[in-house]
C-alpha cells in the first residue's frame, strides 16, 4: 500500500485542503471515539430521582427532576414494592434502591435505568432485611452502611456491604462503620464514601460523627471528623470536591442546618447555610453544580418542597419546585453526582 502525506497540500487559493475519495486509512496518535449503544445507557444527563417513602403510608412511586432547571418533579415509574426508609445509590446509568420497610422489612435491591422512564427491576438482595440504612457510590460500586434490622443482634447495625453496578446479584461484605448507627446521610467522591450523623438508640445518642471509606477497596470505616450538630435523619449529596449534609432532627426539634466538608481531606464540617424549613428524613441528589434536598418530615408531615443550593458556594437554599406527592423517608440519587468523577 502506498502512502501520501497531505499536510502541505492545499487548494490553489490556499483556503482549503484536499478532498480524498475512495478507501482511505489514517495513521495518527489522535482519535475520536464515536458513542455506541442505545442512548439511554450513555448517562450523564443531570437527572435526579426520588424513590419510595411515606405519604403517610409506604409508596413505590419514583419521581424525577432535571437538576439544572427548576420545576416540579414528574412521574418516572414504580419500585417493585412499596418501601420507606430505603436507601439509594447510582452510577451514570443505573440507580439502585436497597432495603426499607412497609411495614415488614426487606432485603431486596431494585434497579432502574436513570435516563429512561419505567418501572424498577430486581437487582439482588442485601445480606439481611433492613431499613434506615445509607448508600453512596462511585461509577462502578454502590456501598450501603448501617441501618436497623429486626433479624440481627444488635438490631442497630454498623456493617457495610457493596454491589457492582455492572452486574446483578447479592451484596458482598465490605467492613464496618465506627459505631452502630441508623438514619445517616451519605455521599461520595470517586474515591471516598462518607457516612454522617445518625442515631444509636441503644446508647440514646444522636451522632455528629463522620466516617469515611475508600470505595474501591474493602475494610472498616475510619473517623473523618464531626458535624456542627448532633442529629439523625440527615440527607447528603456531593460534587467531586465537596459534600453537603443537610437537615436532621435533635431531641427537641428538627433543624435546617446545611454543613459542608471537603471530601479529599479530614476534619470537622463547616456551616454552609440553611434549608428553607426545618426538615428530616428528606432525600438528596446532586450534579457537579447543584445540590438538591427534597421532601421529608416537616410541617405538614408529608412535605413536598424541593430546595436547591450551589455546592461550590455557601448560602441558604432556594426554592426549586415541588414533589408530585408530598413524601418523607424517601431516597434520592442522580446520574451526575460527585462520586462519578
Amino acid at each position: 500500500m502506498s502512502q501520501i502525506s497531505v499536510n502541505d497540500i492545499s487548494s490553489l487559493d490556499g483556503k482549503s485542503g484536499p478532498v480524498i475519495s475512495g478507501i482511505t486509512t489514517v495513521s495518527s496518535t489522535g482519535y475520536m471515539m464515536i458513542p455506541a449503544g442505545p442512548t439511554e445507557y450513555r448517562g450523564g444527563r443531570g437527572r435526579g430521582l426520588f424513590g419510595g417513602g411515606a405519604t403517610p403510608g409506604g409508596t413505590n412511586t419514583i419521581q424525577y427532576i432535571t437538576i439544572s432547571t427548576q420545576g416540579d418533579s414528574k412521574d418516572f415509574g414504580d419500585l417493585t414494592t412499596n418501601r420507606l426508609n430505603t436507601s439509594s445509590a447510582s452510577s451514570s446509568t443505573r440507580g439502585l434502591y436497597a432495603g426499607g420497610r412497609n411495614p415488614s422489612y426487606t432485603n431486596s435491591i431494585d434497579y432502574i435505568t436513570i435516563s429512561a422512564t419505567g418501572n424498577a427491576f430486581d437487582f439482588g438482595d442485601l445480606s439481611t432485611d433492613r431499613a434506615y440504612l445509607a448508600g453512596c457510590s462511585n461509577s462502578t460500586r454502590s456501598v450501603f452502611g448501617g441501618g436497623f434490622s429486626p433479624n440481627t443482634t444488635p438490631t442497630y447495625q454498623n456493617f457495610i456491604e457493596y454491589v457492582e453496578f455492572s452486574s446483578l446479584g447479592n451484596s458482598i461484605s465490605f467492613g464496618s462503620l465506627t459505631d452502630l448507627s441508623s438514619t445517616m446521610g451519605a455521599c461520595a467522591s470517586s474515591t471516598r464514601g462518607i457516612f454522617a450523623g445518625g442515631s444509636n438508640p441503644l446508647t440514646y445518642a444522636y451522632s455528629n460523627s463522620i466516617d469515611y471509606i475508600t470505595i474501591s477497596t474493602t475494610g472498616n470505616a475510619e473517623d473523618f471528623g464531626d458535624l456542627t450538630q448532633n442529629a439523625y435523619g440527615q440527607s447528603s449529596c456531593s460534587n467531586s470536591i465537596r459534600g453537603l449534609i443537610g437537615g436532621g432532627i435533635q431531641p427537641s426539634s428538627a433543624i435546617n442546618v446545611i454543613d459542608y466538608i471537603t471530601l479529599a481531606s479530614l476534619g470537622s464540617a463547616i456551616d454552609f447555610g440553611d434549608l428553607n424549613n426545618q426538615v428530616y428524613q428528606s432525600a438528596s441528589c446532586s450534579s457537579e453544580i447543584r445540590g438538591i434536598f427534597a421532601g421529608g418530615f416537616s410541617t405538614p408531615l408529608s412535605y413536598d418542597v424541593i430546595d436547591y443550593v450551589n455546592i461550590t458556594s455557601t448560602g441558604n437554599a432556594l426554592d426549586f419546585g415541588n414533589l408530585v406527592v408530598g413524601n418523607n423517608s424517601l431516597a434520592g440519587c442522580s446520574d451526575a453526582h460527585g462520586g462519578l468523577g
